[in-house]
């Protein structure tokens, strides 16, 4: 149960590091309506420049925000004068992304990883995925095709100053520009952005942080109508891999279901045989005046004490598999993302495991304890 509960945690922090850590964000907010419509990547479903200043302010303010990004994302065509594709683009301000999204830059293999400047006005970072099915290299032109919000179409050349991995997978088409590019390739003028994505101090304070964000985002109503003006999002309503995420916890409870039952039967068993094992015993000391209570304690304390101390066995077992773990760094592929198992020793999962075998052997015992109490001296000293 340690073990498993210990490394099945790991993987899911893991995972879900990777995804806040270099896309996703903790939190995100945009204008109401956009999330409902977020494959097509709307223009016209934007944050305004007056409630991306009430949004600042709101967040500057929280102690609790680490950094936050604004961004914009669109959908463009990208051509190298031979071939043409579609891709997904967020326009960033990099000093601001790295902030929000540590490991962005940790994904960029080629070229500039500057946290403060790995995209710069007039450049351009793809994934690895485009690079080789363009035949794409550090310092290649490209060009992207956009349609604004009014329909009209436009199109800006970029120098590729980074290459990075396709962590979405190999369907995965997401590239980087600057935000003030993106502002002239969709010809936006008055400061409109898609969304800004929100980096949090304490990532397990998520869920009261969101629910406090989410209340006073309320308070900002648009100016047509008295609804709220805005929408907010964990990383867990944005990405696929929080059905995953969950699949996982249950798996784990189910683990721990089987195996406490496991540990039910093996001390039932365990006890039943020390009963039918010692009649003999239990009808001498019976007969010498033994209380029928002392003989349910003394098989009860029996069956205690065989789950108390298998519980402490188990527990330092457990604990060291994963400082072994720890120790040999296990690596695996889960999907384009690769995987550093660093489970730590769950203290509660340690307390549960003690405390739930102790429970399960007390109840183990019963049975067995209480049949050899009841059993009278002259048949049990028969039995041979």
């Amino acid at each position: 149960v340690i073990v498993f509960g210990g490394v099945g945690n790991s993987f899911k922090s893991e995972v879900i590091g990777i995804l806040t850590n270099s896309n996703l964000g903790d939190i995100q907010i945009h204008k109401k309506g956009y999330v409902g419509s977020i494959d097509n990547l709307p223009l016209d479903i934007s944050i305004p420049e007056k409630g991306l200043k009430k949004i600042e302010s709101l967040l500057d303010n929280n102690p609790e925000i680490k950094a936050y990004s604004p961004r914009i994302r669109f959908g463009a065509m990208a051509s190298n004068y031979v071939q043409t594709t579609g891709m997904r683009f967020t326009a960033v301000y990099p000093e601001k992304e790295s902030k929000t999204c540590p490991s962005l830059v940790e994904r960029i293999k080629e070229g500039n990883s500057n946290p403060e400047s790995f995209v710069s006005p007039g450049s351009i970072v793809i994934p690895l995925n485009i690079s080789t099915g363009m035949n794409l290299k550090l310092g290649d032109n490209i060009v992207l095709v956009a349609t604004n919000k009014d329909g009209s179409v436009n199109g800006m050349t970029f120098k590729i100053s980074g290459i990075s991995e396709n962590i979405l997978g190999p369907q995965g088409k997401d590239g980087y520009i600057h935000i003030d590019d993106a502002k002239s390739l969709l010809r936006i003028e008055n400061g409109e952005i898609t969304e800004i994505a929100i980096k949090l101090n304490n990532f397990n304070k998520l869920s009261s942080i969101y629910a406090g964000l989410k209340n006073e985002l309320k308070n900002i109503q648009g100016e047509t109508t008295a609804k709220p003006m805005f929408e907010i999002h964990t990383w867990e309503e944005l990405s696929p891999f929080a059905s995953i995420s969950k699949i996982v916890t249950l798996l784990i409870m189910v683990v721990r279901l089987v195996l406490i039952s496991i540990v039910l039967i093996s001390i039932l068993n365990v006890m039943m045989m020390s009963v039918y094992e010692r009649i003999g015993e239990i009808g001498t000391i019976a007969s010498i005046g033994t209380l029928p209570s002392k003989i349910l304690a003394l098989f009860l304390t029996e069956g205690l004490s065989l789950g108390f101390f298998s519980a402490i066995a188990g527990s330092i077992i457990g604990i060291i598999i994963i400082l072994f773990i720890n120790l040999v760094k296990l690596k695996f592929k889960f999907g384009m993302m690769e995987i550093s198992l660093a489970p730590q020793i769950p203290t509660a999962e340690v307390f549960f495991a003690l405390v739930i075998v102790v429970i399960i052997s007390a109840l183990a015992s019963l049975q067995p304890a209480f049949k050899a109490s009841k059993m009278e001296p002259v048949e049990a000293l028969r039995h041979v």
